[in-house]
C-alpha cells in the first residue's frame, strides 16, 4: 500500500517574485502529505518541477509529486515517485496477473519500466489495461506533455480530485484526505475512464473554471481489445433457467448439474488467494511472525478465505483472524434494562452513556465475536499444526468515541451514519489491537497483529447473490429481475465502498486484498448461469450464495457453509452507538 498526493498549482507572472508562502495552502497540502505517508511508512519522497509553456508569458504550473511506500513487494523498499529524465510516476497498487513478476522484484519499478517507449496517453492507458490488480495512478508524461492518472476498472484503490475552481485554482489527487478543509472539495474519481491533462493547456487558462473543457477521458478498452482482460468489469449472463430447473435439497450433496461450478468456484478462488499471499516480504527475520491476517466474523466468506489461506502459507507461520467487538452503550442499556413498559426504541428520548462509575459489566460476547470463536475451532479441527491467532479487538465506548474524528477525516468524502459504522468497526479491526488466548478458557494475552496485508470477503455478495434485495427482486420480477441486479451490483462495486475502505485500512499502514475481486472470480462468476450461483425460491441459509455454500461445504467447513448473513456494522456492534439515526443520514 502506497500513499499519493500530486497538486497542480497555476500561477501568474514571473517565475522569480512567486509568493509561495500561502499559509492556507502550505497547511493543506502538509497535512496531505502527512495523511499520506501513513499509508506508506517505509519510504517518502517529493519531486518538485515547475512548467512553463512556450506561447504563455504569464502562465506557470508548479507539480508536487509525494509518494509513500509500504513495502510488499521485492526484496527492499523503493523510494516514490518513480522518476525517469521527465517522466515521474506515483504508484499505489499490486500486480497480480499481466506482467510477469518474479519474487526480488517491485512492481512498480517495473510498471515504470515497460513505460519507457510509450509515446501517448492512449498507449499508457493500454499498459494499465494490461495488468490485473488494484492501484490508482499519477503519472506525468514528458513526451505528450500530459499527466494522466486513474484507478484499476473496480475502484480497488482510492483517488480523490478537487477540480480546480476560482477560489481554490489548484487540482490535486491524493489517496487519502486530511480532514474537512475549505481549501478543497474532493470527490472520488470516477473508474470508468482514464484521464488526462494536456498541462500546455492548463498553464494558459485564464479561467480556471474552463478546467473540465481540457480534462480528457479514455476509454478503458485499449486499442486493441484482444490484448487484455482486464480492461472493464464483465457482463452478466444473461440467460434465464428453465422453469423446470430442480431445486437443490440440501447441502449435504451436490446435484450433478453444479459439481462442476462448485470445483471451479474453489479453483478461481484458491488461485486469486495464493496470488494474494505470495512473496510478501518477510520484516524480521523470525519465521513465527505473522504476515497475513482474515478480517474475520466467521462467516462464510471470511471463512473460506482463511482456510485456503492457510493452503499457501508456511505452516510454521500463524495466520492472525482479526475480530472487533464493541461497547455500545444503547445495546448494554437494551440487554440491562430491557423494553420497559413497551416503549419502542424510536420514542425513546434519551441514550445514557455508561461511565466509569456504572456497576454494569461490559461484555463484547457480540454475534461475530460468537461466531468467530465458533469458526476458529472448525479451522483448528480441520487444519491440523497450524497455529490461528484469534485476536479479540475489544472497543471501548470512550475509545470508539476517541477515535470518531480520525474515522471521519479517513473516510472523507463519505458522510452517512452507515458509513461510520462500517469505517469505525475497519478502523480498529485493521489495527489489529487486542489480545489472544492459548486456548478458549485461558487467560488473555496483550497481542498487536504484525501481518501487513488484511484479507478481506467483499465482494461474495455482490457476485453470488447474498443480499435480501436479490430475493426482493426475484420475488417481485422473477429471474430477469435478480439477473440486472447481479449486473448493477458489479456497476456499483466501484462506486460504493472500496476507496473508503482502502482509506481507513491504510492509515495503519497496511494492504487490504480481495480474494473474491480478482478479476479471474469475478469474470467466472459473472459468466455462469443465474440458478448455478443463487437460488432464491429456497430458504435464507441455502439459496443465497447456494454455489459458495456448496463449496464451503465440500472443503469440510460445515458450521461455516449455514452462516447466514449479517452486516458487519450489526455484528460487531458498531452501528447505533447512541440512537436509531438510519443509514442514509448525512453526518452533522
Amino acid at each position: 500500500m502506497c500513499g499519493i498526493f500530486v497538486c497542480a498549482r497555476r500561477l501568474q507572472g514571473d517565475p522569480q517574485t512567486f509568493d509561495t508562502t500561502d499559509s492556507s495552502f502550505e497547511k493543506l497540502c502538509i497535512g496531505l502529505r502527512h495523511a499520506n505517508a501513513a499509508r506508506g511508512p517505509d519510504a517518502q519522497r517529493s519531486h518538485k518541477v515547475s512548467f512553463r509553456a512556450p506561447t504563455s508569458d504569464t502562465g506557470t504550473i508548479n507539480l508536487e509529486f509525494f509518494a509513500s511506500e509500504l513495502c510488499l513487494r521485492g526484496s527492499r523498499p523503493i523510494v516514490q515517485p518513480h522518476i525517469r529524465n521527465g517522466d515521474i510516476l506515483c504508484w499505489n497498487g499490486e500486480i497480480f496477473e499481466g506482467i510477469d513478476m518474479v519474487p526480488a522484484e517491485n512492481d512498480g519499478v517495473k510498471l515504470f519500466e515497460s513505460s519507457k517507449d510509450l509515446k501517448s496517453p492512449a498507449q499508457i492507458r493500454d499498459l494499465f489495461s494490461s495488468v490485473e490488480g488494484p492501484y490508482a495512478f499519477v503519472f506525468h508524461h514528458e513526451e505528450s506533455g500530459s499527466l494522466i492518472f486513474g484507478r484499476d476498472p473496480l475502484g480497488r484503490r482510492s483517488l480523490l480530485i478537487h477540480k480546480p475552481s476560482p477560489s481554490h485554482p489548484y487540482l490535486i489527487l491524493t489517496s487519502v484526505t486530511s480532514g474537512a478543509d475549505a481549501g478543497c472539495s474532493f470527490e472520488e474519481l470516477s473508474t470508468d475512464h482514464i484521464f488526462y491533462l494536456n498541462l500546455k493547456d492548463l498553464a494558459q487558462l485564464d479561467d480556471p473554471m474552463t478546467f473540465e473543457d481540457h480534462l480528457k477521458a479514455l476509454t478503458r478498452q485499449p486499442s486493441q481489445p484482444a490484448v487484455s482482460s482486464y480492461a472493464e468489469p464483465p457482463k452478466v449472463n444473461p440467460s434465464i433457467p428453465p422453469d423446470t430447473w430442480p431445486r437443490l435439497v440440501s447441502l449435504d450433496e451436490i446435484p450433478d448439474y453444479l459439481l462442476a461450478s462448485v470445483d471451479a468456484l474453489i479453483s478461481h478462488l484458491d488461485r486469486s488467494v495464493m496470488l494474494r499471499v505470495h512473496n510478501i516480504p518477510h520484516r524480521s527475520s523470525a519465521p513465527t511472525q505473522s504476515r497475513v491476517a482474515v478480517l474475520f466474523s466467521g462467516g462464510i466468506d471470511s471463512t473460506v478465505i482463511a482456510y485456503l489461506a492457510h493452503k499457501h502459507i508456511p505452516l510454521e507461520e500463524p495466520i492472525d483472524l482479526l475480530n472487533v467487538a464493541f461497547e455500545n452503550p444503547r445495546k448494554i442499556r437494551m440487554e440491562t434494562e430491557g423494553n420497559l413498559g413497551g416503549v419502542s426504541r424510536r420514542h425513546k428520548k434519551k441514550d445514557r452513556k455508561p461511565s466509569e462509575s456504572d456497576p454494569v459489566r461490559v461484555s463484547y460476547m457480540v454475534p461475530d465475536r460468537k461466531t468467530g470463536l465458533q469458526e476458529v475451532e472448525e479451522l483448528r479441527q480441520l487444519c491440523p499444526g497450524r497455529t490461528w491467532n484469534f485476536v479479540e479487538v475489544n472497543v471501548p465506548y470512550h475509545e470508539s468515541q476517541g477515535a470518531r474524528s480520525i474515522v471521519e477525516a479517513l473516510m472523507l468524502p463519505s458522510r452517512t451514519v452507515m458509513d461510520f459504522s462500517l469505517a469505525l468497526a475497519l478502523y480498529f479491526a485493521s489495527r489489529g489491537v487486542g489480545h489472544v488466548r492459548a486456548y478458549p478458557d485461558a487467560e488473555p494475552v496483550a497481542y498487536t497483529s504484525p501481518a501487513r496485508v488484511l484479507l478481506n470477503g467483499l465482494g461474495s455478495d455482490e457476485l453470488l447473490g447474498g443480499y435480501g434485495r436479490h430475493r426482493s427482486a426475484f420475488n417481485s420480477g422473477g429471474w430477469q429481475a435478480v439477473i440486472s441486479e447481479l449486473q448493477l451490483e458489479i456497476q456499483r462495486i466501484p462506486v460504493r465502498n472500496l476507496g473508503r475502505d482502502d482509506r481507513i485500512c491504510s492509515s495503519h499502514g497496511k494492504e487490504t486484498r480481495h480474494p473474491f475481486l480478482s478479476f479471474g472470480v469475478v469474470s467466472f462468476l459473472a459468466n455462469l448461469p443465474v440458478q448455478h450461483k443463487m437460488d432464491p425460491r429456497l430458504e435464507v441459509g441455502l439459496g443465497d450464495k447456494m454455489l459458495l455454500r456448496l463449496a464451503a461445504r465440500k472443503m469440510g467447513l460445515i458450521e461455516a457453509s449455514e452462516r447466514k448473513k449479517r452486516a458487519m456494522q450489526f455484528g460487531s456492534h458498531s452501528a447505533r452507538m447512541e440512537g436509531d439515526a438510519k443509514g442514509d443520514v448525512t453526518l452533522d
